[in-house]
């Protein structure tokens, strides 16, 4: 065989090499959205660029003030956390339901403006990190973020071919959330170790500042000509929701219950950092599975059995661990209650969107989210204010959710004999 030859080939191969690799990210990003729009993979990159500059300002403004203080002193920080989480819902709570009743196509706009201002206000906390400002800053930055989940809710329908693509389309879209958010861990790691906090925010800017300009490319929903009046009781939620309504919050509630009691358990005794991060990747590894299991659940089964499932995952990995208390099994609950959350999550939210007028939409998800986070806190606060042993508190955790879903189960029975007395 001659030099040439052999020069040749290695040329071929090279170029058929070449070719290859740059036809993979298009192949992969066309499997990824296979049967997916172009107004859904733009709402897809505005919600991928929101996570990772929600993940750097986390990573920025975070402290060790929980590691390095007492078990009492934490206890008393935790709390205030807690109802500084829940304080942007008080802002959100009365205003917006009523504004994006009667402006369903500021939803977009609601999009934009989330990013853009979060965009500037992460520049402004580079600035003013180590000052006063640090806490209305933080504070306006909670609203503008929950104003961002509400608008993105609403705005799934009006980029997915049909009602029956929601459950799948809401787990890619937290796919792709974890994807962003992942990308620039090793960024705001790298910049909090070595440099400061404030690299880390103006590349939170930068993102917020992309996700802003994607957020003009998605549509705004079309008005529907009749709305439905809403009740007093659930707003705009429509009464084939309340019931997985509820029993999300339950598995909301439990979730909070849980994260508070493993953590306090693991710093009692004075466990490392790594079985805190163990715990917490557990979690996000859960919330990610159940971004695969939810839309194999729906294929098969209505929502409401999805959200009733999480309760039993729930309820199942409480008791369990209750048993055989350990870093393990702690690891394994914190997964089974990522997954418990995801299900019921992207099953009640595919349920609301394709049961509520885009007019009531926005109204529903900050009802439904108010409710949610209120449980979440008031079950995290649970073991905050009391000392619960890890047994005593697990077997509660898994009586709350059992005890939950027999009546949920009851309701649906009652709710399906009133439409069809035969039964």
């Amino acid at each position: 065989m001659s030099g040439q030859t052999v020069a040749d080939r290695l040329k071929r191969l090279t170029e058929s090499t070449y070719r290859h690799v740059r036809r993979m990210p298009r192949s992969v990003y066309e499997r990824v959205f296979a049967g997916y729009g172009t107004p859904f993979r733009w709402l897809s990159a505005e919600f991928a660029a929101s996570v990772a500059g929600d993940t750097l300002i986390a990573l920025g403004l975070a402290g060790t003030l929980f590691f390095s203080v007492p078990s009492p002193e934490a206890r008393d920080k935790v709390a205030l956390y807690l109802l500084l989480t829940l304080a942007p819902y008080a802002v959100i709570a009365p205003l917006l339901p009523r504004f994006f009743t009667r402006f369903p196509g500021s939803y977009r706009a609601g999009l934009t403006a989330s990013s853009a201002g979060r965009a500037a206000l992460a520049l402004l906390l580079a600035v003013g990190v180590s000052t006063f400002w640090l806490y209305p800053l933080a504070f306006t930055l909670l609203v503008l973020s929950r104003l961002h989940s509400i608008a993105k809710g609403s705005l799934v329908p009006v980029t997915v071919p049909g009602p029956e693509a929601l459950v799948a389309a809401n787990g890619l879209l937290a796919r792709l959330g974890i994807v962003g958010g992942a990308v620039v861990v090793p960024i705001g790691a790298a910049s909090v170790r070595w440099v400061g906090s404030w690299p880390a925010l103006v590349v939170a800017a930068l993102c917020y500042l992309l996700a802003a300009l994607c957020a003009q490319q998605v549509p705004s929903p079309a008005r529907s000509p009749a709305p439905a009046a809403p009740s007093r009781l659930f707003g705009s939620v429509p009464r084939l929701v309340r019931l997985p309504m509820i029993a999300t919050a339950v598995v909301r509630f439990v979730n909070g219950f849980l994260l508070a009691l493993l953590a306090f358990a693991f710093k009692d005794v004075d466990a490392p950092l790594a079985e805190f991060g163990a715990l917490l990747f557990a979690a996000g590894l859960g919330y990610g599975a159940a971004s695969y299991v939810s839309p194999f659940l729906a294929r098969r089964l209505r929502e409401e059995p999805t959200v009733l499932a999480a309760l039993a995952i729930e309820a199942a990995a409480a008791f369990i661990t209750a048993q055989v208390f350990g870093l393990t099994a702690a690891v394994m609950l914190a997964a089974s209650a990522g997954l418990a959350w995801g299900t019921a999550k992207f099953g009640f939210d595919a349920l609301l969107q394709k049961t509520t007028s885009p007019e009531q939409r926005g109204a529903a998800f900050t009802r439904a989210e108010t409710v949610f986070q209120l449980m979440w806190v008031l079950g995290a606060f649970l073991p905050v204010a009391f000392t619960f042993s890890s047994t005593v508190g697990l077997a509660f955790a898994g009586t709350a959710a059992l005890f939950a879903q027999v009546v949920i189960v009851s309701g649906l029975l009652v709710e399906a004999r009133e439409v069809d007395p035969s039964r």
